[in-house]
């Protein structure tokens, strides 16, 4: 880990692109979940590599890597599901395998699929697991919370995609959980049902529920994690808040979308001596301010260039977004090991890391 990126003192940024710190819930000096020194193999693979992070009340975690990443294998051990060949996992403050059953009932884990009897309706299942516990949350409030009352009495199997993700977070929920594990939460969920998940995650943080985030949906995390742990062959590459990761990559480029295939040329010229311009994709442009420009100074310069050719100044952006991040942070990690899988040498490019981006679904 000697190679991770840690800056984790940075402020939150301005924008509110990323959820806020969380003020209420229960505290503890002890972490939540933590991984200390993990490794797992599967016979000669290696497929988590001396791993370490933590996870605390109230916090809610993303863990961003591309497929094969060690990340499902880290999760299921936290979990209790999956031996570790070396170091420690601990949730509660207690050993996942050697606890389990005193674990179970305090942890709440979404599955991507299956685990429901396909026959039953929704309010059914969610009674049937209900009925596993000393303390659960009401099914029927829970089925409101997810917005799925309307179709209550409908079989799982005959859910839609989204409402079969809905009603799996429901589940995961019902016991009251201290940490709550979630795999993709958003994914096949309509933005009206993505935005009800995000808010039931930013409130379950607000309690003081520690939840563990794994997704492919790079802004779903920047919105909802404190933060972010990217993970590569096994190994942690970052971590850190999505602003600090940001900030850590950062190369002063500012961004903004307009009308496609403007004369980039005398903007830059226009600019002032060193300012580079570049269209990255049809209307979206990246400048490099010229060596010590001051931002606002630039930013009113180029509005004003724009103006006087009636043009739309729309997506102005001043730092970096965590995907911006991540592909710095990753593609820093290929250029060290060329032969590593997704690496720039023919076979497979950036695409290869399964993140999907504001743009791409």
């Amino acid at each position: 880990m000697d190679d991770a990126i840690d800056p984790t003192d940075t402020p939150a940024p301005e924008n509110g692109s990323a959820r806020p710190a969380t003020g209420g819930g229960r505290r503890t000096s002890t972490p939540a979940v933590s991984c200390d020194g993990v490794v797992i193999r599967y016979g000669d693979t290696l497929a988590v590599d001396r791993l370490s992070f933590e996870g605390r009340a109230g916090q809610v975690v993303a863990l961003l890597g591309p497929n094969g990443a060690g990340k499902t294998s880290t999760v299921e051990a936290l979990e209790g599901y999956r031996p570790v060949s070396s170091g420690s996992v601990r949730v509660l403050d207690l050993d996942p395998r050697r606890d389990h059953t005193a674990l179970v009932p305090r942890i709440g884990v979404m599955l991507q699929k299956g685990g429901v009897y396909p026959m039953l309706g929704s309010a059914q299942v969610l009674h049937l697991f209900a009925s596993y516990y000393h303390d659960a949350e009401d099914p029927d409030h829970l089925l409101d919370l997810v917005g799925l009352s309307a179709v209550r009495r409908t079989p799982w199997r005959r859910l839609s995609g989204g409402e079969q993700q809905r009603l799996a977070l429901a589940l995961a929920l019902v016991g009251k959980p201290e940490v709550l594990f979630l795999d993709e939460p958003t994914a096949g969920v309509d933005p009206e049902g993505r935005i009800a998940v995000r808010s039931i995650i930013a409130d379950l943080a607000d309690r003081g529920i520690c939840v563990i985030l794994t997704t492919h949906e790079l802004a779903e995390a920047e919105r909802l994690a404190d933060r972010v742990v990217i993970i590569d062959h096994g190994r942690m590459l970052a971590d850190g808040t999505p602003a600090a990761l940001a900030s850590g990559t950062a190369d002063g480029s500012i961004r903004f979308s307009t009308e496609p295939l403007i004369d980039t040329a005398d903007l830059a010229t226009t600019l002032g001596a060193g300012a580079t311009l570049e269209e990255e994709r049809p209307g979206f442009y990246r400048l490099q301010p010229p060596p010590g420009a001051a931002t606002p100074a630039v930013v009113a310069t180029l509005a004003g260039w724009l103006a006087e050719r009636d043009l739309a100044l729309g997506d102005l952006r001043t730092g970096q977004s965590l995907e911006e991040a991540y592909l710095a942070i990753t593609g820093s990690r290929e250029a060290a090991d060329p032969g590593a899988p997704g690496a720039p040498d023919g076979r497979a490019g950036r695409g290869s890391h399964g993140l999907r981006s504001r743009g791409s679904r």
